[in-house]
């Protein structure tokens, strides 16, 4: 982990996957604690409200190129990992999710170790999407990758 500060364009890599994961599109569902107006409307207390993280992670006012995979949307001008305050992949507030320290260093020394020692590349023919199949949560659609030991 101490490596990590020296490794700004993976870890863009990994935000950036989980930002077009978009893993949990629809939050958990919250009460509204108090008489609330967000963006012109109007919420009174009590209601239900579902957050759609997906709004904010493909946000065309946020990102520069929402639809499309791309790590310089974490990466200053010097190449330096840069924090977005869209990026929700984990939610926001007082429900964020409890383990998201623990999740991001997992993902980063795992995506390492894998990089570290395998070589991936696709079968011949394949072109692989980031498109995927939503439902309670998002996944991919099957595919097929080659990984050759170093």
């Amino acid at each position: 982990m101490a490596d990590r500060p020296n490794l700004p364009y993976t870890d863009a890599v990994i935000h950036e996957i989980q930002r077009m994961g978009n893993i949990v599109p629809l939050n958990g569902l919250r009460v509204a604690a108090k008489d609330t107006t967000l963006g012109g409307y109007f919420i009174p207390k009590g209601t239900s409200v579902m957050p759609m993280l997906t709004s904010v992670l493909f946000d065309k006012t946020e990102w520069e190129t929402p639809d499309t995979f791309n790590p310089g949307h974490f990466l200053d001008a010097k190449g330096k990992f840069v924090k977005r305050e869209a990026f929700l992949p984990f939610s926001a507030g007082k429900r964020v999710c409890l383990g998201e320290g623990l999740a991001k260093m997992e993902l980063f020394l795992f995506l390492v170790a894998l990089l570290q020692k395998f070589s991936f590349s696709v079968p011949e023919g394949v072109e692989l999407s980031t498109e995927g199949i939503t439902g309670a949560t998002r996944v991919p659609h099957p595919y097929k990758v080659f990984a050759k030991a170093r």
